[in-house]
C-alpha cells in the first residue's frame, strides 16, 4: 500500500489492507465540475483509501470522484509511480471527504500474507543456497521509517538499511532476538506490510530483523523500492570526467 508519510505516526498497524481488484470509475474534481469520468481498477484496499491502476495520468495533490455503484467519494492523490517503472499506471488516493466504495468488501474480508521466499518442502531442498543468496543480496543505505507491533508492544523507529530479505531498524526500545512481528515500513513514500523476526541487535538501539512473510500485493512495491534504491546507489557512484592535459616533453639532446 502506498500511504503518505504522517499516516504512519498514527497507527497504520491498526489498519486493515486487502489486495483487491475492483472496478471503479473515477473524475478530477474540481470547485467547477467534474473532467471526464474514467475507469480503473484497485490493487489495494484500506479504510481509507485505495491504490489504483488506470491509463490516465495524475499528479500528486489532485483531488478526484471515486465512484462505484451509487457510492461516490472525493479523495486525494497522495503517490503516484514512475512512469517508467513496471508500476507505471499505478496512483495511491485517501479519501477525504465520503464513505469509500469499497467498505463492504473490506469488512468481508482479511490481510492475506505469502512467505518472503519459498514455502514447505521446496525450501527446504534449497535452504542451503538460499542462506548463500541471501547473504549476498544487496543492502541499501536508507532513510525512512517503521512501526513494529509485537504482541502488545507497538515500537516506533528509523529504517536505516534495506535489503529483498530483511532490514536494520532504529529503535528506542528494541525487541530481543527471536522475537516474531508484524512490520510496517514506510520507504520513498511507498509503505510495506511484513511480518518478520527480530535476528540480532545493533549497536543496542538497532534491530537487524528477516522479513517472513510479505503481504499479498505488496511484493511488486518492495522491488519498485528497491530498484529505486538501486539507481540511486549508481548515480551516486557515477565517475566524475576528468580531463586529462598532455604536454610534449621535449627531446632529451
Amino acid at each position: 500500500m502506498v500511504l503518505p508519510k504522517p499516516d504512519i505516526e498514527i497507527g497504520l498497524l491498526t489498519d486493515k489492507m486487502v489486495h483487491l481488484a475492483l472496478p471503479v470509475r473515477w473524475s478530477l474534481a474540481t470547485q467547477d465540475r467534474s473532467g471526464p469520468v474514467e475507469t480503473a481498477c484497485t490493487y489495494d484496499i484500506y479504510p481509507r483509501g485505495a491504490r489504483l491502476l488506470s491509463a490516465r495520468q495524475v499528479n500528486v495533490g489532485d483531488l478526484v470522484m471515486i465512484e462505484r455503484g451509487r457510492s461516490k467519494a472525493i479523495c486525494q492523490v497522495v503517490w503516484t509511480a514512475d512512469p517508467h517503472s513496471a508500476l507505471r499506471g499505478q496512483f495511491a488516493v485517501r479519501c477525504v471527504k465520503g464513505r469509500t466504495p469499497w467498505d463492504d468488501e473490506l469488512r468481508q474480508m482479511e490481510e492475506q500474507y505469502q512467505p518472503v521466499i519459498l514455502d514447505g518442502l521446496e525450501r527446504q531442498r534449497s535452504l542451503g543456497r538460499l542462506e548463500s543468496n541471501r547473504r549476498r543480496r544487496p543492502r541499501f543505505q536508507v532513510e525512512g521509517q517503521a512501526e513494529v507491533a509485537g504482541g502488545k508492544q507497538v515500537v516506533r523507529g528509523e529504517v536505516q538499511q534495506l535489503s529483498e530479505y530483511g532490514a536494520r531498524i532504529a529503535a528506542s526500545e528494541p525487541m530481543l532476538p527471536g522475537t516474531d512481528f508484524r512490520l510496517m515500513l514506510n520507504v520513498l513514500d511507498v509503505s510495506l506490510a511484513l511480518k518478520a523476526q527480530v535476528k540480532c541487535l545493533v549497536d543496542n538501539l538497532g534491530m537487524g530483523v528477516e522479513f517472513q512473510e510479505i503481504r499479498r500485493g505488496d511484493r511488486p512495491l518492495l522491488s519498485y523500492v528497491l530498484s529505486r534504491l538501486r539507481a540511486q546507489r549508481v548515480e551516486e557512484f557515477v565517475p566524475v570526467e576528468v580531463e586529462v592535459v598532455t604536454e610534449r616533453l621535449a627531446a632529451a639532446g
